[in-house]
């Protein structure tokens, strides 16, 4: 079905704003939104589109959500104007969708809407060839931050080059589980005895003190066994330890000497590896950084997203903890998931501990999956990601 303009009613969640031009490509779109919706708002749609390749010009017209009167007279005059509209009316709130129909009814265009169980347009109104229409764009984790509003930075690892460690981070995550217990303490004692010099600079060379100090005073030792498994996997080589005295090795390369600095990255590595096996996502990404307003301001908003997957239009927001799920953690997924991906939006949260009953408790009334220790040790991990997509 051609649309050369389209009304769209301006929903607060992301999807319904972009999914009618997704699929109709007019030459216009006209958002019929709120009074209070940001002046950039129609900048950061336009520059959605402008990436995705859309050359859609697009208007915002403000109106009084509840003076019926006020927003059917809008319609009128945009349907007077654009007699060969095709009016979506997916989004919206209640009162601007009540005006929508009746000036509808009265100038008898054409009217559709989208159905996110049936992934699908309906005809609604004189739109025959939009009837059971079915969308099969995709979208990748950048485009879900763009739409929203936001943008996508830099985050603490270049996703360009996993590809290189693929059969390195099943090796890795085996380790991490054997240490598990130990694995922030083995951490610390790395990142002692790696420490960056004054200016910043650092070498892949390490020689350290067998005992070190470690949190609030206590003191680490050289975890032996665990640095020699690490070696055997090829993590780091040129191993050498002096009982009581020193430690010495190699790191592979800067990225894993980053990893083997880092709590948490060996939990984030194998379930980013884990999403990829399913082979049912077009776009993974692990450690991607969304900036909330999109400007790239050095005070701005931002937030990372251990891992963050699309299948289609669909949107998975995984958060990964090697420590106890935090009702706080979970708000702040649930946050990140609906202002980014809205409803149709599915979120996971993966922990390296058995998850209690208050955290399974929150996280269900919240729609977030939890992932555990068990899942992790019993070898699911895919059969739980493929069923967040059920």
């Amino acid at each position: 079905m051609e649309a050369k303009t389209l009304v769209e009613l301006f929903d607060e969640r992301p999807l319904e704003n972009v999914l009618g031009v997704e699929i109709f490509r007019p030459e216009k779109v006209i958002y019929i939104c709120p009074e209070g919706t940001p002046e950039h708002a129609e900048k950061q749609l336009s520059d959605y589109f402008a990436h995705r390749g859309a050359r859609t010009e697009t208007e915002f017209l403000r109106v009084n959500v509840y003076d019926t009167q006020e927003i059917l007279q809008v319609f009128r005059k945009v349907l007077q104007q654009y007699p060969e509209s095709v009016m979506d009316i997916t989004g919206g709130t209640d009162a601007v969708l009540f005006a929508a129909g009746l000036a509808c009814a009265e100038a008898k265009i054409p009217v559709v809407t989208y159905s996110r169980t049936q992934n699908k347009f309906y005809n609604i109104q004189n739109a025959p060839s939009a009837h059971a229409f079915p969308c099969e764009i995709t979208f990748s984790v950048e485009d879900c931050f763009l739409m929203a509003g936001g943008s996508m930075r830099k985050g603490r690892v270049d996703n360009s080059i996993l590809s290189r460690y693929m059969e390195d981070i099943d090796p890795f995550f085996e380790v991490f589980l054997k240490y598990r217990r130990r694995w922030d303490k083995i951490v610390t004692y790395i990142q002692r005895v790696s420490a960056a010099r004054e200016d910043g600079t650092y070498s892949l060379s390490v020689q350290g003190d067998y005992t070190v100090k470690g949190e609030q005073g206590a003191r680490l030792t050289a975890p032996e066994e665990a640095l020699r498994d690490l070696e055997k996997i090829r993590m780091i080589s040129g191993l050498k330890i002096a009982p009581e005295e020193s430690v010495e090795f190699y790191f592979r390369d800067p990225q894993v000497r980053a990893w083997l600095r880092d709590v948490g990255s060996v939990l984030e590595l194998y379930i980013y590896k884990a999403c990829l096996d399913t082979g049912m996502f077009n776009d993974v990404r692990t450690s991607a950084v969304v900036d909330w307003n999109g400007d790239d301001r050095d005070n701005a908003v931002s937030n990372e997203l251990d891992v963050m997957c699309t299948r289609g239009i669909t949107p998975v927001f995984i958060s990964c903890k090697t420590c106890m799920i935090r009702t706080e953690a979970l708000n702040e997924l649930a946050v990140l998931r609906d202002r980014f991906g809205g409803e149709i939006a599915r979120a996971a949260i993966v922990t390296a501990e058995p998850a209690g009953a208050s955290a399974r408790n929150r996280a269900a009334e919240l729609n977030i999956r939890i992932i555990d220790l068990n899942d992790l040790e019993e070898g699911t991990i895919g059969e739980s990601i493929r069923s967040l997509m059920k």
